[in-house]
């Protein structure tokens, strides 16, 4: 359901407050009352108090030294003694005034559960027809009870978000109902019969019930009805991660403006440079090894000679075509391409493979394995299936099934850097890439006995665009199996770098590629959707971008570390002093 789908706007009445939540703060601040901002304040007393203990120390040696009294004073001492004191009674203080301010500004400790007084009201209510931001940003600017024959309309700035009628008594029943367990939280979008009023609902009571605050989790701006038996239950609100582009990417002749949505600074800008040294070098190539997701049923049998036996009549190819049959009945796309078995005692697993267009898979997998399953129970009625799925398959989890046979696409892309893009771009050399590489990720990999992980960070990128893209971020786990080579090539002066990439899982259609924002950000590569001309096209060229963007990251980072910029960089980029969760809503 797309973010731009118009709704019909109704009546809106918020729900009565049964809590004291202040709706502004009051902005003042004791370090506001200084002529100069506070860092220049303090620098000038710093600098006062060490000058006149200064002044008064060299004076009181030189009196002293001459034998004069101490207690005769110039007037110049006399101004010195004075600033002595000015100075170190504000350094004193100083150090107290942000904890005065926490004090003075600090909420009550009382706030989620003292009742509002009928008089503050008014004073609510003038406070929320004044506000600048939307309702759903923040409880603090919840509308106070009204009488129900006379509800407000609420302006909501929103995308296209549909106003939601809420009526005081009814909703605030509700929610106590929640809140004392008489109403499952689960079932308010069947109830209600409408997504938005039942998350808003359901927000409060969990608010109540736990007694902390979800004022910086939004709740506005998102179309609650298109996650409704697919995306996600029982929600309170949604996580905002911001979305950076890489790029243009260059891979088989086509410029990709990747999406990549993070919170890791420097992520981008590395990959972006990666973009540019593959830009500059003519780009990079890419090549589909192979298309199929898997499900791998576990059944078992009362002896191991029967669990042999429906081996060797599953991968018997005279009952392929038998199977096959029995196996695309689930789906139009769904067509089955192989089966693989392993014998555990008297325990059989089955690792059905099969092409699933453009979605990624899974449910339909699963379909067509069920009904080979059912079709199997005739000539081997004694067949007890333990799972649908005995982790055969192998999905979000590393497995070597998935690292040597491949699951979903199976991608290799590669590229030639030349020499003077190594040096001026990347800044370093093609001799240390090419050390660093076989000392780093293949030799340091294989110390640590990894299962797939020969790369430097492509689980970063494979992450960053699952999340921008509505893939299946637990599938990042599978996807980022990633081997990186590099070899110093035309006599040693450029630099031939692939990934190997044999179970990357996406999907153009299905999940979370239908939200406004995953679309958006799909629609961007081009390939949101289903391929109206050839089935799968769109899926496989999202790996493959996903394959050219993680050779760009690899490419970046692996020279950053050649050239001992790694730390320079993410102190930069990856490191900030400023405190985000007090900003504005």
């Amino acid at each position: 359901m797309e973010a731009s789908r118009l709704y019909s706007t109704k009546r809106v009445q918020s729900l009565k407050p049964t809590k004291k939540i202040p709706l502004e703060e009051d902005p003042t601040k004791a370090s506001d009352a200084l002529p100069l901002s506070l860092h220049l304040t303090n620098a000038v007393f710093f600098t006062l108090f060490f000058s006149v203990v200064y002044f008064l120390l060299s004076r009181w040696r030189e009196k002293i030294r001459t034998s004069t009294p101490l207690h005769v004073v110039t007037f110049s001492e006399i101004i010195a003694i004075l600033a002595f004191f000015a100075s170190f009674i504000y350094l004193l203080g100083f150090f107290g005034i942000d904890f005065v301010q926490s004090l003075v500004f600090r909420p009550s400790p009382d706030v989620w559960i003292a009742e509002d007084e009928e008089e503050e009201n008014e004073v609510l209510l003038a406070k929320e027809d004044a506000r600048k931001v939307p309702c759903g940003q923040a409880l603090d600017c919840l509308l106070p009870p009204l009488p129900p024959a006379a509800p407000i309309v609420t302006a909501q700035k929103v995308f296209d978000e549909k106003p939601v009628t809420v009526t005081t008594e009814e909703d605030e029943e509700i929610i106590k109902s929640v809140v004392a367990g008489t109403t499952p939280s689960y079932s308010l979008e069947s109830k209600l019969g409408d997504c938005k009023r039942a998350a808003a609902i359901r927000r409060e009571a969990l608010q109540r019930l736990t007694g902390k605050s979800l004022s910086g989790l939004p709740l506005d701006g998102f179309d609650y009805e298109s996650i409704l038996g697919q995306c996600c239950e029982m929600p309170v609100g949604y996580v905002q991660i911001p979305v950076g582009i890489a790029g243009p990417l260059l891979v088989n002749g086509r410029e990709y403006s990747v999406p990549m949505a993070t919170t890791e600074g420097c992520l981008v800008a590395s990959t972006n440079r990666g973009c540019k040294a593959i830009h500059l070098s003519g780009g990079a190539t890419s090549v589909l090894l192979k298309d199929g997701m898997t499900r791998a049923p576990c059944v078992r049998f009362g002896t191991a000679k029967r669990a042999a036996d429906l081996k060797l009549y599953l991968e018997d190819p005279d009952n392929f075509e038998t199977l096959s049959v029995v196996f695309n009945r689930s789906s139009r796309f769904g067509r089955l391409q192989g089966i693989k078995c392993a014998i555990a005692g008297k325990n059989l697993y089955i690792r059905f493979t099969c092409s699933t267009g453009d979605a990624m898979g899974m449910n339909m997998v699963s379909k067509g394995v069920q009904n080979v399953l059912d079709f199997l129970q005739t000539d081997f009625p004694d067949m007890d299936v333990i799972g649908i799925s005995g982790n055969y398959c192998s999905d979000k989890k590393p497995a070597a099934v998935n690292w040597i046979e491949g699951r979903g696409k199976s991608v290799v892309c590669e590229v030639i850097i030349k020499g003077d893009v190594v040096r001026k771009v990347l800044k370093t050399s093609v001799e240390s890439l090419v050390e660093l590489n076989m000392l780093k990720n293949l030799t340091g990999s294989a110390m640590a006995g990894a299962l797939g992980g020969f790369n430097a960070h492509a689980s970063n990128i494979v992450a960053a665009i699952y999340i921008a893209t509505g893939q299946d971020p637990a599938q990042n786990v599978e996807s980022s199996h990633c081997i990186t080579m590099m070899e110093a090539v035309n006599e040693g002066k450029d630099l031939h770098i692939s990934v190997t990439m044999p179970s990357i899982e996406v999907g153009t259609v299905g999940g979370g590629t239908q939200l406004a924002s995953q679309s958006a950000c799909l629609n961007l590569l081009g390939v949101k959707g289903a391929s109206k001309e050839t089935p799968g096209a769109n899926a496989r060229m999202l790996a493959t971008i996903v394959a050219g963007a993680v050779l760009a990251g690899e490419l970046s980072l692996m020279s950053a570390i050649a050239a001992g910029q790694l730390v320079k960089s993410h102190m930069k980029y990856n490191r900030s002093s400023k405190d985000v969760s007090k900003g504005s809503s």
